[in-house]
């Protein structure tokens, strides 16, 4: 609290026990202030403008319109809203989607209420938080999909659907060293096959399917 005025949270959740336990919880709470309440996403847009929160808790699975969804939409009402994501959900691609959304903290719903508090009174003084457990996945994701130069330009024909002997001769190796770069790839970016590993390379922004580039 600064200035003796509350923290002002909402809370987006659709499960009703869920949302009414963080309302109470966070109510009982000196400096905090829950100023209102959505069961999904497009309820949120629609009424988040209206109760001005500081700080919104969202959750990432709703229906109809999931959380990364709904980050993405307040953002670009408000680019200086601040999110904190509280979920139940850790996937690598779901964490870094939310944070490259413009989601400030990421919290598991497992975490007790102090690390919520804590949460939201750093992401209110304009910091970041993300949980040490989360913090280390992420650790682990970027050192596994370091992918070298000659990985990538691999991985980049791969994705333009070359067979392995078509890259060999277009980069002037030899089939063996190919395959190999392939399988490295694979490994790194934990997928089963070429079609795989060329889609999660797309999405990811590793490799371009523009031919001019």
């Amino acid at each position: 609290m600064v200035n003796n005025v509350a923290i002002k949270v909402f809370v987006v959740e659709d499960h009703p026990v869920v949302r009414l336990g963080l309302k109470t919880m966070l109510e009982s709470e000196p400096g905090i202030a829950v100023v209102g309440m959505a069961a999904s996403g497009s309820d949120a847009i629609k009424t988040i403008p209206s109760a001005t929160p500081d700080i919104v808790l969202m959750d990432l699975r709703m229906p109809e319109m999931d959380g990364l969804q709904t980050i993405s939409a307040l953002r670009a009402q408000n680019p200086h809203l601040k999110i904190i994501v509280l979920t139940n959900y850790h996937s690598d691609e779901d964490v870094f989607a939310a944070l490259q959304g413009g989601a400030m903290a990421y919290l598991l719903k497992s975490a007790s209420l102090n690390e919520v508090l804590s949460a939201i009174r750093e992401v209110q003084a304009g910091g970041r938080l993300i949980s040490e457990s989360i913090a280390a996945q992420l650790a682990r994701r970027v050192s596994r999909i370091q992918l070298s130069p000659r990985e990538q330009e691999v991985l980049g024909f791969v994705a333009h659907g070359l067979t392995n002997r078509e890259i060999a001769d277009l980069m002037h190796l030899s089939h063996r060293t190919v395959r190999n770069h392939v399988v490295n790839c694979l490994d790194k970016l934990e997928v089963k096959d070429r079609t795989e590993a060329a889609a999660v390379a797309v999405q990811r922004g590793l490799v371009s399917l523009d031919r001019s580039s």
